[in-house]
């Protein structure tokens, strides 16, 4: 699950600022989309987490 954040009524975030807010938060795992929306994404588990394991390796390999 993502959840979307539209801060525009609020603030636009620099890179710098999105940065510092990720910096402020190393367990909250943020993105910004194109269109300057901060993206919360949920941790990857389970199968889904064995699949992306198992292509890391192959990638790393």
């Amino acid at each position: 699950m993502t959840t979307v954040l539209n801060l525009d009524p609020i603030t636009t975030l620099t890179r710098e600022e999105f940065f510092q807010l990720c910096q402020a938060n190393p367990d909250l795992p943020l993105e910004r989309s194109l269109q300057g929306e901060l993206i919360i994404v949920t941790p990857i588990g389970g199968e889904s987490g064995n699949k992306e394991a198992s292509l890391i390796m192959k990638v790393a390999i």
